[in-house]
């Protein structure tokens, strides 16, 4: 299975939780709701889930194996620095140049 595209849908300033994303596999299949977070000073990724009747939460859709989560993962964030680099060179071009 190939990740053949990655969506950063938003980005986040503030709070552990960076981006959603979406990510598509095989040109067939979509998975929705991806988080990128920010916690104990590294990135790593938050499968989509749902919240049990009992308050916990329980992944709608995951990873079987670690090798696969880890490849997953490095695209995700990846992906994630490239939309971050390409925000801050819009915003570079768009500010004012100072007048000497």
């Amino acid at each position: 299975m190939q990740i053949t595209d990655i969506k950063i849908r938003k980005l986040f300033d503030e709070g552990p939780m960076k981006a959603v994303v979406s990510v598509t596999f095989d040109s067939q299949l979509a998975v929705h709701d991806i988080k990128v977070i920010h916690a104990r000073d590294r990135f790593f990724i938050v499968m989509p889930s749902r919240k049990n009747p009992d308050e916990t939460y329980r992944d709608i859709v995951h990873p079987i194996n670690a090798q696969f989560r880890a490849q997953l993962e490095e695209a995700v964030i990846r992906a994630y620095e490239e939309a971050l680099a390409a925000e801050e060179e819009a915003k570079a071009e768009n500010e004012p140049v100072p007048v000497m």
